[in-house]
């Protein structure tokens, strides 16, 4: 029965995923991946939707929703402090307990995200094709696992980054 659901909504979630992203600016692999998790977590918790296909586009809209407003809310740091040479021994030693700090938090996420993320962080600077298969898991399911990780991450740190600013 799922199975025969699952395949029945192949196209209809590839066109749907396909048309919403590049409104998005993801891809549209990761927009589908998204929704296939979705829609196994909503079999595992409700059963099939009454109304496959009606579901299906729903979960797309929401899932390139959340995007768009994630992609808006994020930005990307200018320079990471590291990176920077002409620092003094202070500004080194601060980025360096910065590094280490992230790698200990990485190291304490759940499941496969902490394999994952060492993995994005390794100096190797490893391909997604290599990071997928040093973690048995398929290329594109990266992106979106990545980002649920991130999120992990984001929520891990918060009480640590929210203590050190100061107040009043």
């Amino acid at each position: 029965m799922t199975h025969d659901l699952l395949t029945h909504l192949r196209p209809l979630l590839a066109a749907e995923s396909s048309a919403e992203a590049h409104a998005t600016g993801t891809e549209p692999g990761d927009l589908e991946q998204a929704v296939w998790l979705r829609l196994l977590e909503h079999l595992a918790t409700d059963g099939p939707p009454r109304d496959p296909q009606g579901w299906l586009r729903r979960a797309v809209r929401a899932e390139a929703r959340r995007s768009r407003r994630i992609t808006r809310l994020e930005r990307p740091y200018e320079t990471e402090p590291a990176d920077d040479r002409d620092h003094g021994p202070e500004q080194l030693a601060l980025a360096a307990a910065r590094r280490r700090a992230l790698r200990a938090a990485v190291g304490r996420l759940p499941g496969r995200c902490s394999r994952l993320l060492q993995a994005f962080l390794s100096p190797e600077d490893l391909t997604y094709r290599e990071i997928a298969g040093e973690l048995g898991i398929s290329q594109g399911s990266l992106g979106p696992e990545r980002s649920r990780c991130l999120g992990c991450l984001r929520r891990l740190l918060a009480p640590e980054v929210a203590a050190r600013q100061l107040r009043g």
